[in-house]
Protein backbone atom coordinates (compact mmCIF):
# COMPACT_ATOMS: atom_id res chain seq x y z
CA UNK A 1 0.00 0.00 0.00
CA UNK A 2 1.83 3.57 -0.68
CA UNK A 3 1.78 6.08 1.81
CA UNK A 4 2.28 9.65 2.35
CA UNK A 5 4.35 9.14 5.18
CA UNK A 6 7.92 7.32 5.42
CA UNK A 7 7.71 3.79 7.73
CA UNK A 8 10.67 4.45 9.15
CA UNK A 9 8.99 7.76 11.24
CA UNK A 10 5.52 5.62 12.15
CA UNK A 11 5.16 3.75 15.64
CA UNK A 12 7.72 5.80 16.95
CA UNK A 13 8.64 4.17 21.18
CA UNK A 14 10.41 7.47 21.98
CA UNK A 15 9.75 10.67 20.76
CA UNK A 16 13.11 11.28 18.34
CA UNK A 17 14.34 14.92 17.99
CA UNK A 18 15.16 16.07 14.69
CA UNK A 19 15.24 19.06 12.34
CA UNK A 20 13.69 19.31 9.64
CA UNK A 21 13.49 20.86 6.18
CA UNK A 22 10.64 21.60 4.15
CA UNK A 23 10.14 23.27 0.65
CA UNK A 24 7.69 23.04 -2.51
CA UNK A 25 8.02 21.98 -5.86
CA UNK A 26 5.91 22.86 -8.93
CA UNK A 27 4.78 20.58 -11.72
CA UNK A 28 1.93 20.95 -13.85
CA UNK A 29 -0.72 18.72 -15.44
CA UNK A 30 -1.72 18.89 -19.09
CA UNK A 31 -0.58 22.65 -19.17
CA UNK A 32 0.91 25.35 -17.18
CA UNK A 33 -2.33 26.68 -15.88
CA UNK A 34 -2.79 23.60 -13.88
CA UNK A 35 0.00 23.62 -11.47
CA UNK A 36 0.56 21.06 -9.01
CA UNK A 37 2.97 21.22 -5.87
CA UNK A 38 4.54 18.74 -3.74
CA UNK A 39 5.25 19.73 -0.37
CA UNK A 40 7.40 17.43 1.39
CA UNK A 41 9.55 17.56 4.61
CA UNK A 42 12.81 15.70 5.26
CA UNK A 43 14.92 14.96 7.99
CA UNK A 44 17.90 17.53 7.76
CA UNK A 45 20.55 15.68 8.88
CA UNK A 46 20.04 12.27 6.85
CA UNK A 47 17.84 13.58 3.98
CA UNK A 48 15.48 11.30 4.50
CA UNK A 49 11.96 11.86 3.42
CA UNK A 50 9.33 12.31 6.47
CA UNK A 51 6.10 12.83 4.55
CA UNK A 52 5.07 15.02 1.33
CA UNK A 53 1.68 16.36 0.13
CA UNK A 54 0.56 16.92 -3.20
CA UNK A 55 -1.79 19.76 -3.92
CA UNK A 56 -1.80 23.82 -4.66
CA UNK A 57 0.35 26.18 -3.30
CA UNK A 58 -2.30 27.58 -0.79
CA UNK A 59 -1.71 27.12 2.83
CA UNK A 60 -4.00 23.86 2.95
CA UNK A 61 -1.45 22.00 1.43
CA UNK A 62 0.80 22.83 4.05
CA UNK A 63 -1.49 22.51 6.83
CA UNK A 64 -2.00 18.90 5.76
CA UNK A 65 1.61 18.02 5.37
CA UNK A 66 2.36 19.51 9.10
CA UNK A 67 -0.50 17.34 10.32
CA UNK A 68 0.74 14.48 8.69
CA UNK A 69 4.20 15.16 10.54
CA UNK A 70 2.30 15.83 14.01
CA UNK A 71 1.25 12.56 14.05
CA UNK A 72 4.14 11.18 14.12
CA UNK A 73 6.18 10.90 17.25
CA UNK A 74 9.17 13.54 16.38
CA UNK A 75 10.26 16.45 18.90
CA UNK A 76 10.72 19.01 16.18
CA UNK A 77 13.67 21.53 17.34
CA UNK A 78 13.78 23.82 14.22
CA UNK A 79 12.37 24.15 10.65
CA UNK A 80 14.52 25.56 7.63
CA UNK A 81 12.77 26.80 5.30
CA UNK A 82 12.52 29.19 1.96
CA UNK A 83 11.07 32.57 2.75
CA UNK A 84 6.99 31.31 1.18
CA UNK A 85 4.19 32.82 3.08
CA UNK A 86 2.94 30.16 4.43
CA UNK A 87 5.31 28.81 6.68
CA UNK A 88 4.91 31.85 8.59
CA UNK A 89 1.24 31.33 9.26
CA UNK A 90 1.69 27.33 10.43
CA UNK A 91 5.09 26.74 12.02
CA UNK A 92 5.92 28.79 15.21
CA UNK A 93 8.17 31.86 14.88
CA UNK A 94 10.25 29.63 17.28
CA UNK A 95 11.42 27.10 15.47
CA UNK A 96 11.56 28.50 11.94
CA UNK A 97 14.75 29.43 10.38
CA UNK A 98 14.35 30.88 7.00
CA UNK A 99 17.42 30.58 4.26
CA UNK A 100 18.42 28.76 1.13
CA UNK A 101 21.45 27.95 3.04
CA UNK A 102 20.05 24.97 5.06
CA UNK A 103 17.97 23.68 2.56
CA UNK A 104 20.28 22.09 -0.39
CA UNK A 105 19.01 18.91 0.46
CA UNK A 106 15.73 19.00 -0.06
CA UNK A 107 16.48 21.20 -3.15
CA UNK A 108 19.10 18.39 -4.33
CA UNK A 109 16.10 15.92 -3.99
CA UNK A 110 13.99 18.33 -6.38
CA UNK A 111 16.62 17.97 -8.89
CA UNK A 112 16.43 14.13 -8.40
CA UNK A 113 12.89 13.92 -9.00
CA UNK A 114 13.26 15.81 -11.92
CA UNK A 115 15.55 13.97 -13.81
CA UNK A 116 14.24 10.92 -13.04
CA UNK A 117 10.58 11.83 -14.18
CA UNK A 118 10.49 13.52 -17.47
CA UNK A 119 7.24 15.43 -16.61
CA UNK A 120 8.49 16.98 -13.85
CA UNK A 121 11.24 18.92 -16.22
CA UNK A 122 10.64 22.47 -16.61
CA UNK A 123 10.71 22.83 -20.34
CA UNK A 124 9.55 19.36 -22.34
CA UNK A 125 6.92 18.20 -24.13
CA UNK A 126 5.54 15.31 -22.14
CA UNK A 127 3.25 15.91 -18.90
CA UNK A 128 0.63 13.88 -16.92
CA UNK A 129 -3.38 14.09 -18.92
CA UNK A 130 -4.61 14.18 -15.06
CA UNK A 131 -4.41 15.10 -11.50
CA UNK A 132 -4.69 11.18 -10.76
CA UNK A 133 -1.93 10.21 -13.08
CA UNK A 134 0.00 12.77 -11.68
CA UNK A 135 -0.45 11.93 -7.88
CA UNK A 136 0.09 7.97 -8.75
CA UNK A 137 3.68 8.68 -10.38
CA UNK A 138 4.17 10.88 -7.14
CA UNK A 139 3.25 8.26 -5.22
CA UNK A 140 5.19 5.83 -6.92
CA UNK A 141 8.62 7.43 -7.07
CA UNK A 142 8.59 9.04 -3.58
CA UNK A 143 7.36 5.08 -2.25
CA UNK A 144 10.11 3.20 -4.42
CA UNK A 145 13.47 5.41 -4.33
CA UNK A 146 12.84 7.31 -0.63
CA UNK A 147 10.88 4.97 1.59
CA UNK A 148 11.81 2.12 -0.19
CA UNK A 149 8.72 0.52 -0.58
CA UNK A 150 9.46 -1.69 -4.32
CA UNK A 151 9.17 -5.08 -2.58
CA UNK A 152 5.30 -4.16 -3.17
CA UNK A 153 5.65 -4.72 -6.66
Amino acid sequence: MLTNVNPKYVNLKKPMKLCIEMDEMWSRVHCKNQQCWLWHAINHENGDVIAYVLGSRKIQSLEKLTTLISSLNLNISCVYTDNNFSYHEVIPRKIIKIGKQNIQKIERKHLTFRSRLKRLARKTICCSKSFEMHTILFDLLINITEFSLDKLF
